[in-house]
């Protein structure tokens, strides 16, 4: 018997699938104008455009979805893509910010090829996202949110202090431990979601404090409950499911 034929697909339907991979790259820009104001030492718009990276990112696996990307123009991958825009602003800028701005001890370029390479084995690895469960393996290369906090804490962490978090992080990068999908969660998923962007608001209006006026503590504390939230949730999610 011959194969059955290829499926055909519209012209329309190829759009639509090329849009969804151009919006994905939309990332990149985000990550030139990132760039631009670490460049300039212009910390605050640097972190809202990582917030508008991040936007991009929770949303366009779910037009991926919609739109059949993988099917209607399967000779672009798509995960190959969302990994190297996710790699530039998660990973390669924030820690680029860190450096420039001296918040590690000398020499700053020297100890940040630590989480950059412990970063970057995680996303080759071909298990790091279980998506069938929900989570990531190790430390999901969060550096956006440790660059934001390294700066709005800065001067009561300490150089000393940042590169030992920096450190602690990178090891849990290549360890067996599980942090939770958000989009993907096996549980509480819209309590992820909801969370999530609760919290980028919370860091929107601490923004639009940094760094010309005091943030207000008790926002900076109220912004952290999220991501205590988010590792103790991934925890317990991660030893509940491997005993059932």
């Amino acid at each position: 018997m011959s194969d059955p034929a290829p499926p055909i697909y519209s012209p329309r339907e190829k759009l639509f699938a090329y849009a969804v991979h151009a919006y994905t790259a939309m990332g990149l820009l985000c990550a030139a104008l990132i760039a631009a104001d670490v460049l300039q030492q212009n910390y605050r718009r640097a972190f809202l455009w990582m917030i508008v990276a991040v936007l991009i990112d929770a949303t366009d696996g779910t037009f991926a979805r919609k739109f059949r990307v993988k099917d209607v123009v399967p000779h672009i991958d798509g995960r190959k893509l969302d990994d190297i825009v996710d790699y530039v602003n998660y990973t390669f800028l924030p820690l680029m910010m860190i450096a420039g701005a001296n918040w590690l001890p000398a020499p700053g370029w020297l100890w940040i090829s630590v989480p950059l390479v412990a970063s970057v084995f995680a996303f080759v690895n071909t298990g790091a996202k279980e998506e069938a469960n929900g989570f990531f393996l190790g430390f999901p290369s969060y550096w956006n949110v440790f660059a934001f906090y390294t700066a709005v804490w800065f001067s009561e962490l300490g150089r000393g202090l940042v590169l030992a978090i920096a450190l602690v992080l990178s090891g849990l990068s290549v360890l067996p431990l599980r942090f939770v999908y958000p989009n993907r969660a096996p549980r509480w998923r819209m309590l992820f979601i909801a969370g999530g962007l609760v919290w980028l608001a919370i860091i929107g209006v601490i923004l639009w404090y940094y760094p010309q006026q005091p943030v207000p503590a008790a926002l900076l504390w109220i912004s952290a409950v999220y991501p205590v939230l988010y590792v103790v949730a991934s925890l317990y999610l991660d030893r509940r499911l491997r005993k059932t």
